[in-house]
């Protein structure tokens, strides 16, 4: 299997190129306002690209899509309902968790996993390669008060649920580098707790000026920090950016 991927400058955010073979058949899966590199690898080898697929509909996610869809003469764009729902009319057909989609040698399953957004969805293709967006990450995982955002609990639930997969799949993340299963279950922090093998934090803060307690305090895939906290008005429990963050 091919697998090429660019990275926006700006937002980290990739965007792939996933092949059976050179000369044989391909899908891009999500956007990234930088898809051109993809395209001319495509035409280069000889590949043919039948679907465009979508884990998401965040901007980060999704830019240059319907320009590459163009060029490719209309092929098909395949995402959840819930997000198709919030990606104009470019979205053609829609895969549900569980479902699968095969073309040429790839077969292509979508997983739900909720929580950064309502209907993300996660594309496990030919048992051995994982393209998660933001649920999970090298050494983290996806925030959950975004736009259009379904919570903690759901991303909770979709980290973990993944989290079970064989350990060497290989996880193709929506921003940065790779990693495997293997490596997040053994020592992504967020996963750690999760499995009950560290303990949350109970350090005061605030967060957008309303008290929190800190759970956790992590590395993110920018550099920067990712924190779990619960707010103290409400109950509520997130995951935001470290820079949201005011720490005593």
């Amino acid at each position: 299997m091919l697998i090429e991927r660019t990275e926006n400058p700006q937002w980290l955010s990739n965007a792939y190129l996933v092949a059976d073979e050179t000369g044989g058949t391909g899908v891009l899966i999500d956007g990234n306002d930088d898809l051109g590199p993809l395209l001319e690898i495509a035409a280069r080898e000889g590949i043919e690209i039948t679907h465009i697929l979508v884990t998401h509909p965040h901007l980060d996610h999704i830019a240059g899509l319907a320009e590459a869809r163009r060029q490719l003469g209309g092929v098909p764009m395949v995402a959840h309902a819930e997000a198709a729902a919030e990606i104009d009319d470019e979205v053609t057909e829609t895969i549900a968790g569980g479902e699968k989609l095969s073309t040429g040698g790839l077969e292509i399953e979508a997983i739900d996993t909720p929580g950064h957004a309502a209907g993300h969805v996660a594309f496990l293709v030919n048992g051995t390669d994982l393209f998660t967006a933001d649920v999970l990450f090298k050494g983290t995982v996806g925030g959950t008060m975004a736009p259009g955002a379904s919570g903690f609990d759901d991303l909770r639930s979709s980290v973990m649920k993944l989290i079970e997969l064989p350990a060497e799949i290989v996880v193709h993340p929506g921003h940065r580098e790779p990693t495997t299963i293997g490596a997040e279950r053994d020592g992504n922090p967020f996963v750690r707790i999760w499995r009950g093998e560290a303990e949350t934090g109970e350090e005061q803060c605030t967060v957008w000026g309303r008290p929190a307690t800190l759970r956790l305090w992590a590395p993110d895939y920018d550099g920067g920090n990712k924190a779990w906290v619960v707010f103290g008005d409400d109950g509520v429990e997130a995951i935001v950016g470290g820079s949201q963050v005011e720490r005593a």
